[in-house]
């Protein structure tokens, strides 16, 4: 197989931005040639979390959104070819996410938002989107997707290493010498700190995990978080901001906690559901190696590393691999696994019946 050029655009439910990584990809190779990040105006950012929840004109508000969504993705994609000095006739194809707005694998959906007609039109690429609904089809969760990718990318013969992906939801990747490969969503990641520090502060999240150090985690109100139905399930599962989200947290509070101790107590809930997760149901590995924003968040990780006292908390960045990049990454390596016909999903993770080719292919 002759190396090719692929773009993966990424946008989580952390909803910050359109992450975009053009890689090189070939018979046993895979290299990261550049990256980007464009945020997500506040406008788009409100109008994806509007859509999270029921609302008047859904459907017109909901193919608005697309359409931006496929603009922002196209200006990313323009972005990431100047950096890295190359034209649009050389790529393959795009890996296109799209912004999930509603998870509801039970009833048989999922819902990323993206017009990839138009992306493929603006782009003047080939687009490969909607990786997510043939393995629901199938009678899977439909994500988490990436694990496959941490397989190809992050197994080791002989060192037990989780991946750890710290997105606005949580998911791991137990990748255990000589045994299948699992994974799935332990919970929340950056959700609800983004959430509590956007309400209490405007922020749109905790740089440096400054604002929650500065509070004491609240025993009670953690117990509270943690009895959350979710966290008691056992894979496969997903979830999203269905399960999580700022309307549960303040069910949850009685008004006179500190701010910046809810904060301090969403940080705990995030690394105790983590690590719950890891020694439930992939015992002590020898390395954890975080990506995406959380991995960014010194207190989090700090959290983490108290909770996982024997094993090493790092993040992908030291196994040679960008976490700012990696989900998008993950997107372009789908991506080409869809033009070539080989099934980007794992059973074991995400319940599907078998192994599947994701994605539907629009030409440009």
């Amino acid at each position: 197989m002759s190396a090719e050029l692929y773009i993966g655009l990424m946008s989580g439910t952390s909803l910050d931005g359109v992450d975009a990584a053009l890689v090189q990809i070939g018979k046993g190779e895979l290299q990261l040639l550049g990256s980007t990040c464009l945020p997500y105006p506040d406008d788009v950012r409100a109008a994806a979390l509007a859509l999270h929840a029921p609302g008047p004109d859904d459907l017109h508000h909901a193919s608005l959104l697309a359409n931006r969504v496929a603009t922002l993705y196209a200006e990313a994609v323009d972005d990431l070819l100047d950096l890295a000095g190359t034209e649009a006739r050389h790529i393959r194809a795009l890996g296109a996410h799209g912004q999930t707005v509603r998870h509801n694998p039970a009833a048989g959906y999922t819902l990323q938002l993206i017009n990839p007609s138009l992306l493929a039109e603006l782009s003047g690429i080939p687009v490969v989107a909607d990786f997510r609904s043939r393995d629901i089809a199938a009678g899977g969760q439909g994500a988490p997707l990436v694990p496959a990718f941490h397989d190809a990318a992050l197994r080791h013969p002989a060192e037990h290493r989780v991946v750890l992906n710290l997105g606005g939801i949580a998911n791991i990747t137990d990748l255990a010498p000589g045994k299948p490969t699992r994974g799935f969503d332990t919970g929340p990641g950056n959700m609800l700190l983004d959430a509590w520090i956007q309400r209490q502060r405007g922020l749109p999240y905790d740089e440096n995990g400054a604002w929650g150090a500065r509070g004491t985690a609240r025993e009670s109100l953690l117990a509270q978080l943690q009895a959350h139905p979710y966290l008691q399930q056992p894979p496969p599962k997903s979830c999203g901001r269905e399960e999580f989200n700022i309307g549960w947290l303040m069910s949850c509070l009685n008004g006179s906690e500190a701010p910046e101790d809810v904060q301090a107590t969403l940080v705990e809930l995030s690394a105790r559901s983590i690590a719950d997760a890891i020694h439930a149901h992939c015992g002590t590995p020898d390395a954890v190696f975080a990506c995406g924003g959380g991995a960014r968040n010194p207190a989090l990780m700090a959290a983490l590393a108290r909770r996982l006292p024997n094993v090493k908390v790092t993040t992908t960045d030291s196994a040679g691999l960008d976490g700012d990049s990696l989900e998008a990454i993950a997107f372009a390596w789908l991506a080409q696994r869809t033009l070539h016909g080989l099934s980007g999903n794992l059973p074991a993770v995400t319940g599907a019946r078998g192994e599947r080719i994701l994605g539907a292919v629009y030409p440009r």
